[in-house]
């Protein structure tokens, strides 16, 4: 099939744009392919120190220099269910690394925190900037330069992302991502978000929510609504990052057993001492990066990725921005109802045909690059199979079938959900922004009211509660961005909001924040961009300025006089509690250094040839320390 023309447009634009940064990026990877295996250029009491405590075996192997060494980079913890399964995971890779010559060792964690755990608690102001930390986790666990390839355990929202950035610095090294999959399915996702809604207007009480709660997340494995963690394994599976079929298998079964040693052993036949030489800088390329989009919109994935795919592309040398995805998104048809576009969790979408079915089905409208390199070979039609075990326990693999098993989860790119990828960008007189409308009635998707001005999610909260709010209103959230605390996710005001909205009122938000990766009916204008503390000019609304906010054909304006637009004095917000406690103190210098949403909130970042202005403008590292003190002060 033909390439669709806007995604070759697209990623040719991307091309062009990321000429000189790639070119860069390349030519780091290939200088450092040339050195050979690296741990022939240690010495020798960095080697020793390097196997001083392996097995007698694999001490052997590692003297040597021949084998491949894989490096395991892992976000095991057993407080989060996501990264419970982990936990069990090292000891299969080595084990199957073994059996095929080679040695795998542990090299070290990254932190995982979830935002299910932190929403609308302090500690969420430190989760976007999680994603920063994970990425120089990862590079400290790659420095020790005792590898051939690595291994990748992460799944949740921030854990991909960062593990991937960091990869990528070491891009002559091939990565394999490896998942945890999916617990089995609760509560449904809709009587969740019921029971949500009943406790949001008072009529259960505390206990009836975390029962309700305590059925929806009941096990390992990620949550089962379509969020950012679920999006992300997604995204590696379109851009070759997993083995085929690999994402929504559900942890402690044979199957995922089977596949993580598979992926283990595929890491050993892709380092440079193979035929099938593989690394993760050149599978991540401007082709991958446009499929990443596509595969986002095709499914109506979470809205954190318009941040985390800037930024992962951003460490492979590769531009892209907000037009991207909006192009995109015009040509890319809804093939997914997942909760909460749907009433579907990711178990039943796998079962219907998931992953398999969807980059089929994209592949043969011409709306995917087929040509990528990817870590199971060359090709994405490798991804239209599906894992399986055979009469032996032996993994095996199978065509997806071309209808789907469910034709209210999954539909065919001739006849799909919506002909659009269901993800605006919005534009106007307050900035820039995205909103996701695959989840949003059409009659819900323009709303024309008068503002409501709020500097925090909490003060939304205690106006619904004191009965301020049952009126046509847009509520405008300030100085939520990655300056000015962090950027954290506003999923918290969903319930109140869908409340309203179900009574018939005409509401919104408008914001420089993040809201949940699962965003739903209520229409979001969020990413804002520039933000309120960058001098965007979201901090210039006042009550009842009567704001335009339309998902159809991409506006966020404000409607006021220009003289008296322009006289006014932005806000100026105290965001003297965002600076302490929770470790916040500790962030003050990704606060400082971070860049618009636009630009993947990126805290650490270097002016490349090529790079837009935005992203070169920064100031020296010694300024930026120095304002993260003043800031901490």
């Amino acid at each position: 099939m033909p390439l669709h023309p806007v995604l070759a447009a697209v990623t040719d634009r991307i091309r062009d744009r990321s000429a000189n940064p790639r070119a860069a990026y390349l030519a780091r990877l290939e200088n450092a392919r040339a050195k050979g295996p690296v741990r022939q250029a240690l010495g020798c009491t960095n080697l020793a120190h390097g196997f001083a405590a392996a097995p007698a075996g694999d001490k052997i192997m590692l003297r040597e220099l021949r084998q491949p060494n894989i490096a395991i980079v892992s976000s095991y913890n057993d407080m989060l269910s996501a990264h419970q399964p982990f936990e069990r995971f090292p000891a299969l890779i080595k084990q199957a690394v073994r059996a095929v010559g080679a040695t795998a060792q542990f090299a070290g964690g990254v932190p995982a925190m979830c935002d299910g755990v932190t929403q609308g608690e302090p500690g969420m102001e430190l989760s976007l900037f999680s994603r920063d930390v994970i990425a120089m986790a990862t590079a400290v666990a790659l420095s020790h330069n005792m590898f051939d390839a690595a291994l990748c355990l992460g799944i949740c929202d921030k854990i991909v992302p960062g593990l991937l950035i960091g990869a990528l610095q070491f891009g002559h090294l091939p990565t394999l991502f490896v998942p945890g999959g999916p617990m089995p399915s609760g509560l449904s996702n809709d009587e969740k978000a019921r029971v949500r809604q009943r406790y949001a207007k008072g009529e259960v009480g505390r206990d009836a929510l975390l029962e309700s709660e305590e059925k929806s997340y009941h096990a390992a494995g990620t949550c089962t609504f379509y969020g950012t963690a679920n999006s992300n394994q997604m995204l590696m599976e379109v851009m070759g990052l997993h083995l085929p079929g690999a994402a929504f298998v559900n942890p402690g079964t044979p199957l995922r057993d089977v596949l993580t040693a598979a992926a283990a052993q595929r890491a050993v036949e892709i380092t440079a001492e193979g035929a099938e030489y593989t690394p993760v800088g050149r599978v991540v390329d401007e082709r991958a990066i446009a499929n990443a989009i596509v595969g986002l919109l095709a499914t109506g994935g979470s809205t954190n990725h318009t941040i985390h795919l800037v930024a992962i592309a951003r460490a492979a040398g590769i531009l892209i921005n907000w037009d991207d995805f909006r192009d995109l998104s015009e040509a890319v048809p809804l093939l997914a109802r997942v909760y909460p576009n749907g009433k579907a969790d990711v178990n039943q979408f796998h079962a219907a045909g998931g992953m398999g079915y969807v980059i089929g089905e994209l592949l043969d409208a011409g709306l995917l690059h087929g040509d990528t390199l990817t870590v199971a070979g060359p090709g994405l039609a490798r991804y239209r199979q599906q894992p399986v075990l055979d009469a032996a326990g032996r993994l095996a693999w199978r065509e997806t079938p071309r209808a789907s098993a469910d034709a209210a989860i999954l539909a065919p790119a001739s006849a799909p959900f919506s002909l659009d990828g269901g993800l605006k960008l919005l534009t106007g007189n307050l900035g820039r922004a995205v909103i996701k409308t695959s989840a949003v009635k059409l009659e819900h998707r323009v709303v024309q009211a008068p503002a409501i001005v709020f500097d925090t999610q909490e003060a939304v909260i205690a106006a619904f509660d004191r009965g301020e709010l049952q009126r046509d209103f847009v509520a405008v959230v300030r100085f939520q961005g990655p300056r000015a605390n962090g950027m954290p996710e506003l999923h918290k005001l969903t319930p109140i909001l869908g409340v309203l909205q179900d009574q018939g009122f005409h509401v919104a938000l408008v914001t420089d924040g993040r809201m949940s990766g699962a965003s739903g009916k209520v229409p979001a204008a969020i990413h804002v961009t520039p933000e309120c503390l960058a001098g965007g000019p979201l901090a210039r609304v006042r009550d009842g300025d009567p704001i335009v906010l339309d998902g159809e054909r991409g506006v966020l304006q404000v409607r006021v006089a220009a003289a008296e637009w322009q006289s006014r004095q932005p806000a100026v917000a105290d965001l003297a509690e965002s600076r302490h406690g929770m470790g916040r103190e500790l962030f003050a210098v990704f606060r400082a250094n971070a860049l618009g949403a636009e630009e993947g909130a990126i805290t650490f970042h270097a002016a490349e040839p090529g790079t837009s202005a935005a992203a070169a403008h920064v100031a020296p590292v010694h300024d930026h320390f120095a304002l993260a003190q003043g800031a901490a002060e």
